[in-house]
């Protein structure tokens, strides 16, 4: 009786612990924004894909380079970043996610202003972790 007792105990921990992918890339999508808001760069190199292609809603695109460095030099500031109505389709190791977003955000060191976007990220799965391929924006 005790170790059927201790069999279903350990059969709980590993189902309620087990997070499908599609939690998991929404927990990656909500940790690298934060990453962006705490300019948390060590964590963005790591989130995004080395081809990244980072679109705004203005037309403006970074590369993974030119964002690192606009975060660095505080050309780019998030203030913060609210994700509502997320949105996450995986196709093997690709994934998009759409999300309607509030941005909170200063160019060189202008007024702070909020955006509310519409959203759209691809991701690219690469081994077990997640890494941003591309984002576009459009006011909404």
């Amino acid at each position: 009786m005790k170790k059927l007792i201790a069999i279903v105990l350990l059969l709980n921990v590993v189902f309620v612990n087990a997070q499908t992918d599609e939690e998991k890339l929404t927990t990656t999508i909500k940790e690298f924004h934060q990453s962006l808001v705490k300019k948390n760069i060590i964590s963005i190199n790591q989130q995004t894909e080395k081809a990244l292609s980072y679109g705004h809603s203005n037309g403006w695109v970074e590369t993974k380079t030119e964002m690192i460095k606009n975060l660095e030099t505080r050309y780019t500031s998030y203030k913060s970043i609210k994700e509502d109505s997320l949105q996450v389709v995986i196709s093997g190791n690709v994934a998009n996610a759409r999300f309607v977003g509030d941005y909170e955000v200063s160019l060189n060191g202008g007024n702070t202003v909020v955006y509310h976007l519409k959203v759209l990220e691809v991701w690219v799965k690469k081994g077990k972790r997640w890494l941003l391929f591309a984002r576009q924006a459009v006011r909404g």
